[in-house]
């Protein structure tokens, strides 16, 4: 395919997608379960590759689609399902590989929200319970007013209802309320971890996570 061609096809898949997102943005009544549907497809987890085909991070299908439209990677593998907008059809990915190969630093990554609720499985760190990242807050161990820091160790995953409960208390004040697991730095070893704990049950992922 000559580059003009590869632009142009490049430009028509983008097109694609804005037209499926603004569907699934508009929530109109007909085409209200389209919409959940267009919105849970973009949001559904898609394995990322080094050039070496070695497994290095999790991000979401719209991200991956993104990476493979501006030819940073490729998808190696799909997942069966199909966004569909007006005038086209776009495979999902399940697998993406980067086509350039990308040092990754043995180090923690930058402390953020979405970080911590990746470490955290999405799970509240004091029910057990798992939910939409939407649904969940971050809460500090130790209260800032009580001298507590947002450190890795001191930020977990949080449900509302388990907030409001803990309020302004350490968990030495509350008889009946501890924490899953001691909360860490989020190492290269930890999203290792999380994306095996993910393939599992899926074939597609099992190839590059399991050697």
């Amino acid at each position: 395919m000559s580059l003009g061609k590869a632009m142009m096809h490049a430009r028509k898949q983008k097109s694609a997608i804005k037209a499926a997102v603004a569907v699934a943005a508009a929530g109109e009544h007909a085409a209200g379960q389209q919409t959940i549907q267009a919105m849970h497809i973009l949001q559904m987890p898609v394995l990322v590759l080094n050039a070496s085909y070695e497994p290095i991070n999790i991000c979401g299908a719209r991200r991956a689609l993104v990476l493979v439209l501006k030819g940073i990677a490729r998808t190696e593998e799909e997942h069966g399902l199909t966004l569909h907008a007006q005038r086209a059809r776009v495979p999902m990915p399940s697998v993406i590989r980067l086509l350039e190969y990308r040092r990754i630093p043995h180090q923690t990554r930058a402390l953020s929200r979405k970080n911590i609720l990746l470490r955290d499985r999405n799970t509240c760190q004091y029910c057990g319970e798992a939910m939409p990242p939407g649904e969940l807050t971050l809460d500090h161990v130790v209260p800032r007013s009580r001298g507590g820091s947002s450190t890795w160790e001191n930020l977990v995953a949080c449900c509302h209802a388990c907030n409001r409960r803990k309020g302004n208390r350490l968990l030495s004040e509350i008889d009946d309320m501890v924490l899953l697991r001691e909360p860490r730095a989020f190492s290269l070893h930890t999203s290792r971890q999380i994306m095996r704990m993910l393939g599992r049950g899926d074939d597609r992922w099992r190839k590059y996570l399991f050697y």
